[in-house]
């Protein structure tokens, strides 16, 4: 029980960890959904485009996360 615990609490902070990804990812979500229903953009560009937006808005988080985890590793220098 204790693993499956443990488990789920892994797979909840990754989806929950970084809320901008996940908002990032709505309203890409949302906007190529309104450009292919709305201004008749044909699905496979639709595709497309949520294929480089996820990749686009993973690479954007994975390097925020590496600047915060530098900065908080440097070693802080006395005077």
């Amino acid at each position: 029980m204790n693993a499956l615990h443990q488990v789920w609490s892994e797979l909840a902070g990754l989806l929950v960890d970084d809320g901008s990804l996940a908002a990032f990812a709505v309203v890409l979500i949302a906007v190529v959904a309104g450009a292919v229903k709305l201004m008749n953009v044909p699905p496979l560009w639709g595709g497309i485009a949520l294929l480089v937006g996820v990749v686009a808005i993973l690479f954007e988080s994975l390097n925020r996360a590496a600047k915060a985890t530098s900065v908080s590793r440097k070693p802080k220098r006395t005077p």
